[in-house]
């Protein structure tokens, strides 16, 4: 059941880094685009909200990783617990940043006066998630490949 949870841990934190490496990666392509361009561009991004899912479920799923961890392995519990609050703190930059412009620009559907600014907040927030979750998806790793009993030392007869 343990190698279970460490593969749906590993599996759920690596889809949350997924769509942040997407917006990191175009980034440089997105970024001067021209308004009418830029609202296109964004447009892609319908049905994204879902994947608010994926990021709770890693959060817990790296909680119960660290509970179970905790009595064998604190070592490999702690990083699971790092991991949960990196992810944690991108929820934090998430609603600080990237949810206000989607408020304020309707999901990219309306056009306000300080949209450059919107779209600044919007980019960069995306970009310092997106090494965040690296560091998250890192510490999971970790955290997944660490032994969970403790090791015994075996000596020659």
């Amino acid at each position: 059941m343990l190698t279970v949870l460490k593969i749906l841990t590993l599996f759920l934190t690596m889809l949350t880094l997924a769509p942040g490496l997407a917006h990191l990666f175009e980034l440089p392509n997105k970024i001067g685009l021209p308004r009418d361009a830029y609202f296109i561009v964004q447009g892609i991004y319908a049905g994204w909200a879902w994947l608010g899912v994926v990021i709770f479920s890693a959060i817990a799923a790296n909680l119960a990783l660290a509970w179970r961890l905790w009595r064998h392995n604190r070592r490999s519990a702690l990083f699971a617990v790092t991991s949960a609050g990196l992810i944690v703190i991108s929820l934090g930059i998430f609603f600080t940043w990237t949810f206000p412009a989607n408020q304020a620009t309707l999901n990219w559907t309306t056009i306000p006066d300080d949209w450059e600014r919107l779209r600044t907040a919007w980019e960069y927030s995306h970009a310092v998630n997106a090494l965040i979750n690296t560091v998250a998806f890192l510490a999971t790793s970790i955290a997944t490949s660490g032994t969970t009993t403790p090791s015994r030392r075996h000596s020659a007869p």
